[in-house]
């Protein structure tokens, strides 16, 4: 599907000299004189490099359409991930590079949104947030409700949040899976 490169965002995949490239980053610049450029980094797909690309604003570029399933993550295996379409049942093993740092928030029954081109699974999207127990924090010292700082703590998966003073041992939070930030108390 042709796009105008100004249309361009993060997270979109192009078919740019053969290979599929996913944009990391963009920035329109406007010189003083002439037309505006958007210059765009991006990923190749299959060997990991990284290409800067400057594009003409009304230059069209051809943007791959993919395909996105709901997926229920069943289990690890080794260095991969293996998910199951809610419709058909069939499973999909997807690499932990894809998923990325969000990886350490997948729980078991986790419904996640799965990006695939011709099968081959692109990216895999997390809920917004998820509930999980501290197991390890500093305990409350008197007084330091007031100001607001945080401590460290451990929470299911052994991955370490930064959470409020009042946050003890045995409470459930919600975290962000995008930046893996303390959002809220879990309500019960």
């Amino acid at each position: 599907m042709k796009v105008n490169a100004n249309t361009l965002r993060k997270g979109n995949v192009l078919e740019y000299n053969g290979r599929l490239c996913v944009v990391e980053k963009y920035d329109i610049m406007t010189p003083g004189k002439g037309a505006s450029v958007i210059q765009v980094e991006m990923r190749d797909l299959k060997t990991g490099n990284k290409d800067n690309v400057r594009f003409r604003t009304q230059e069209t570029v051809e943007r791959v359409r993919l395909e996105q399933d709901d997926y229920q993550y069943l289990y690890p295996e080794d260095d991969k991930f293996t998910f199951m379409h809610l419709e058909t049942y069939e499973q999909i093993s997807v690499p932990a590079d894809v998923i990325g740092e969000p990886a350490k928030f997948l729980q078991e029954g986790m419904t996640c949104v799965i990006e695939t081109y011709e099968g081959n699974p692109l990216g895999v999207s997390l809920p917004d947030s998820v509930k999980v127990e501290v197991i390890e924090a500093d305990p409350v010292i008197k007084g330091q409700t007031v100001t607001t700082s945080y401590k460290p703590a451990v929470v299911t998966g052994d991955v370490k949040v930064m959470v409020p003073p009042h946050i003890e041992v045995g409470t459930f939070i919600i975290v962000k899976t995008e930046d893996g930030s303390y959002y809220e108390r879990a309500k019960d």
